[in-house]
């Protein structure tokens, strides 16, 4: 790590037309910063391709009166960080790795300060909660048919009265990540432990049964004490299946150069043996959605689904940015596709991490610069100045 950053380099003469890109992380005494470090070298080498400076700021560093702030860059010829003065960005891409890090006092301030700035343009400000996220679909009748029954779990009777109503559930931590904490609940009633309970884990799953709902009860605060988080609970639907495997679909949804929301890609994800999720890290394999879904329905009736998951997918982020009050550019989203063919919403991620699918993968990096140009324009027309 340098001792001090450099003079300020030549880079920092970007063209006015052009936004200066900063993409928005928390400081690491060990490690400079953190975050995932590949998607960030992606990013700057995909705005440098585009003509457009771009680099890593701290909240720390981001020094919103400075003529310049202190960020760093990715040098490819020794594989190297390196800390450098850059101008002041007029657009920053937050990409906070951790809710813990994004809910820290002084990051709240730094965030709440970013967005009273008038020549600073901010998307994608905070996580995604679960169940703020099902609340804002419910108040809209284009995305309330997407989305299973969801309650917020903060009683026995909430769970006894959804287990009469379905044969399965999911409990849900409300600001989980990667799948860790979700539990199923199922009822078999013809066995003597009737009441059915498994928890996903950081590798691989375990199951409990119980005699009564009072005992069922119990493991599941139990097990929400442990992660140290209010749950909710969703109707389980009976997704598609290819090989007795459920799958769901991942699509990404990003803002165009026009500032309006278009499907990036659409992947599928198949559940590993036993998984409760389709997580590629626990078994889980990618796959190509038109291929599962024509394996199922046929090539004409596959045509029509595809093409209620696009239309779908768009409502759903138009909804969600609406209720979410803050600009977006991007988004993910779980899907589901049942064997009637209806479409139903999971989750969304304000955050996506990386798709494995090249064509989705390059498409998604040069969408945030054809949206960070969009967003540039019009602060300038917004200006008086004149953008070419």
């Amino acid at each position: 790590m340098p001792k001090s950053p450099a003079p300020a380099p030549k880079i920092a003469e970007a063209p006015s037309e052009k936004p200066v890109v900063a993409i928005l992380t928390i400081e690491d005494d060990v490690q400079l910063f953190r975050g995932n470090r590949s998607n960030f070298v992606d990013l700057i080498h995909t705005g440098k391709q585009m003509g457009i400076l771009t680099y890593v700021v701290t909240v720390k560093n981001l020094k919103l009166h400075a003529a310049r702030v202190l960020g760093y860059t990715f040098r490819q010829e020794d594989d190297t960080w390196v800390r450098n003065w850059f101008p002041r960005p007029s657009i920053i891409y937050n990409r906070i790795p951790q809710r813990e890090d994004e809910r820290m006092p002084r990051v709240k301030k730094k965030l709440s300060a970013i967005s009273r700035n008038p020549g600073v343009r901010l998307f994608n400000r905070r996580f995604f909660n679960k169940w703020s996220l099902f609340q804002w679909l419910n108040e809209s009748k284009s995305t309330r048919a997407y989305i299973p029954e969801t309650r917020k779990l903060t009683a026995s009777f909430i769970l006894a009265d959804l287990l009469k109503k379905y044969p399965l559930l999911y409990l849900k931590p409300v600001r989980g990540k990667a799948g860790v904490g979700i539990m199923t609940v199922t009822v078999q009633p013809e066995k003597p432990l009737p009441y059915r309970l498994q928890i996903q884990e950081e590798k691989g799953s375990r199951t409990y049964r119980s005699g009564s709902m009072r005992g069922l009860w119990n493991r599941v605060v139990k097990q929400s004490a442990v992660l140290g988080e209010p749950y909710i609970a969703q109707q389980g639907i009976t997704l598609a299946t290819v090989n007795s495997r459920p799958f769901d679909l991942r699509a990404l949804v990003q803002k165009n150069g026009a500032g309006q929301w278009e499907i990036t890609g659409i992947g599928a994800r198949v559940a590993g043996d036993s998984s409760i999720t389709t997580h590629v890290p626990r078994g889980g394999y990618i796959d190509d959605p038109e291929k599962l879904l024509n394996s199922i329905f046929g090539k004409e009736r596959t045509a029509r689904v595809l093409g209620k998951v696009r239309n779908s997918t768009i409502t759903l982020a138009k909804q969600i940015e609406r209720s979410a009050h803050s600009r977006l550019c991007e988004m993910s989203m779980d899907l589901g596709v049942d064997a009637d063919g209806h479409v139903w919403f999971f989750e969304a991620n304000s955050k996506p991490m990386k798709f494995d699918e090249p064509h989705i993968r390059s498409k998604s990096l040069e969408r945030i610069f054809q949206y960070s140009v969009y967003l540039h324009r019009q602060q300038l027309e917004s200006k008086g100045g004149i953008a070419t």
